[in-house]
């Protein structure tokens, strides 16, 4: 879904109540903004941890005792580093 919001002069948007109902923001809350090459992503702090876990169980497997050294070795080598 994409839509269009205002942003005003001192930098505030509003997200429609429906993505925020979604989101479960209808009392407020926070939003992460990552600013990529191909535009911004707006995020919850739990969808940024869903996302930290699946990338987590991309490398490392069925092996929850994995080392960071392990886990990052895994990450370059997949990334041809």
């Amino acid at each position: 879904m994409t839509v269009q919001v205002m942003i005003t002069a001192s930098g505030r948007m509003s997200l429609p109540a429906d993505i925020r109902r979604r989101l479960g923001l209808i009392d407020g809350g926070t939003l992460l903004v990552e600013e990529t090459p191909h535009g911004v992503i707006l995020r919850t702090p739990a969808q940024a941890v869903a996302e930290a876990r699946a990338v987590y169980r991309h490398y490392a497997g069925d092996r929850a005792d994995i080392s960071v050294d392990d886990f990052l070795a895994n990450r370059r080598a997949d990334s041809g580093e």
